[in-house]
């Protein structure tokens, strides 16, 4: 079994989960099936930043104390993994106890190797984003990410030699092509470290100003920088200084799944403080884009302060899960911007889902059970021509697309094999075919109907895992699909004839606008 550990963020609890973080999550999921489905032993990791603050600030418009603030906002979040069928194999929390005795022991260590000093800082501070700007970069007393005031600040602190291992994170970036991704990203990053000089980061906050934090374990008038602190989850959840097997089984991740609004310290702070550490860097980095919000004059970043943010348990609520998942990956390339308005998803629900695969499984279903009284009939002994290339293809194409994190092409490589399976219905007319007692010849034309729809459910799972279950079962078979092997279920032919099938509702009914 070869590993695969993937990652998403950790996500501030100070407020409710958004589609962002629902994105995020899907194609993590989406991929962790793909791997689990491939044999591979999945690391699948999420979790909720729980210090800082911000989450003070917030615990106390509340009434709360800072962890029963966090206690009950982190389980918001599990519980959309779990209405989104999001399954992940760890979730971590900065709160506990087996994650702060890792960034203590990290923080110590460092300071020991002296990359971690004693100094002072002076500058400017935005609270939300947690970031400290130069006044040159604080223009008019605004943060440059989020637009909100920042405070001034003059205190000491302790600082990470970034600037230390500039060279060194520029030297293994061009060594490695698939570091960050996609190549944009890998440019930014890439220009920036060549025409800028990186400035020590400061990690720490004097604990008379904030309380709520990971205390430095030799200094506890210090608390940790929430992002130092959060960075090092990746490694805490693997056992870094507590499992030495499982860490050296799991480590470096294979990917870390981020928004492009964290890059910077996913791509630049994340890799120096593990070289610090003499630990490798994380295999990929993959940042995508945000789901923007159509309005009348363009569109916009969702934004709390702007009241625009889209619940994605209210999509579920209107749509369901699967339809919420498949638009989220069919409707834009994964590290792209996308558009979110009601008006796509169920344009996409109705094309896709409803037209394509739904009414193909449906009608499918229904000549079994008109033509052959609900059985598989028996197959005949050669794949039929319409359906030989994009059988030939589909396994090498979909295998490189999934690798590459390329989902969108992944899934329009399953829809040409949907569409020439509606195809061929149009164009075989098997209800002529009864109706004229070519029997053997209906049969045949059936069973590779029904093969195809199975073939699919296979390639589909890991984008709406509930829908392709169901489908995989109304042909009559009871296998759960998360304990499939890929390789042997994408063999052509291997639907037994005979099986009872079971026809159902219609999957995805049309919406009416």
């Amino acid at each position: 079994m070869k590993k695969f550990y993937l990652s998403t963020p950790l996500y501030y609890v100070n407020s409710s989960p958004h589609i962002g973080h629902a994105y995020t999550n899907i194609a993590g999921d989406v991929q962790a099936r793909f791997h689990r489905l491939l044999g591979d032993e999945v690391f699948f990791l999420t979790g909720t930043d729980e210090h800082g603050q911000k989450i003070k600030r917030a615990a106390e418009e509340q009434n709360l104390s800072p962890q029963d603030f966090v206690d009950k906002t982190s389980d918001n979040f599990k519980i959309l993994w779990q209405t989104l069928n999001v399954r992940t194999d760890d979730f971590i929390r900065t709160t506990e106890p087996r994650h702060k005795k890792v960034v203590q022991k990290v923080i110590k260590d460092l300071y020991e190797k002296k990359d971690v000093y004693e100094s002072v800082y002076e500058g400017f501070y935005c609270v939300p984003c947690e970031s400290f700007w130069t006044e040159t970069q604080a223009a008019d007393n605004k943060c440059p990410d989020c637009k909100r005031d920042v405070e001034f600040i003059k205190e000491k602190n302790y600082f990470f030699k970034l600037s230390k291992y500039q060279d060194w994170l520029i030297s293994h970036i061009e060594k490695n092509k698939d570091f960050i991704k996609p190549t944009e990203r890998y440019n930014e990053v890439l220009s920036f470290l060549k025409g800028n000089k990186l400035n020590d980061l400061c990690i720490s906050r004097p604990k008379e100003r904030l309380e709520w934090g990971i205390e430095f374990a030799f200094d506890p008038d210090y608390v940790t920088y929430v992002w130092f602190d959060a960075l090092l989850n990746y490694i805490s959840a693997a056992g870094c200084f507590s499992d030495k097997a499982k860490f050296e089984r799991l480590w470096p991740a294979d990917f870390h799944f981020i928004g492009k609004d964290i890059l910077r310290q996913h791509a630049i702070y994340w890799p120096i403080m593990l070289k610090a550490l003499e630990l490798p860097p994380p295999k990929c980095v993959f940042a995508h884009g945000w789901w923007l919000v159509e309005k009348d004059s363009g569109s916009e970043k969702m934004s709390k302060s702007k009241g625009n943010v889209v619940s994605p348990l209210d999509i579920v609520e209107e749509f369901g899960k699967d339809c919420f998942r498949f638009f989220l990956l069919r409707e834009v390339p994964f590290g792209l911007d996308g558009k979110f308005s009601y008006k796509a998803m169920i344009q996409r629900v109705n094309s896709d889902l409803a037209n394509d695969l739904g009414n193909l499984v449906f009608r499918s279903l229904n000549m079994v059970e008109k033509y052959f009284m609900g059985r598989i009939p028996e197959a005949g002994k050669e794949m039929p021509a319409e359906y030989k290339k994009v059988i030939d293809e589909l396994p090498e194409k979909y295998l490189k697309s999934m690798k590459d994190i390329n989902f969108y092409l992944s899934l329009e490589n399953i829809w040409e094999l949907v569409r020439i399976a509606n195809k061929s219905v149009e164009e075989k007319k098997p209800w002529s075919l009864a109706k004229e007692k070519k029997i053997k010849e209906l049969e045949n034309f059936i069973y590779f109907l029904m093969e195809s729809l199975r073939i699919i459910s296979i390639y589909l799972y890991p984008f709406i895992p509930e829908t392709c279950q169901k489908i995989y079962n109304q042909l009559g078979l009871d296998k759960p699909l998360d304990k499939a092997d890929f390789q042997k279920e994408i063999e052509w032919g291997s639907l037994p004839s005979g099986l009872a099938t079971k026809k159902g509702e219609p999957l995805f009914p049309r919406i009416e606008t």
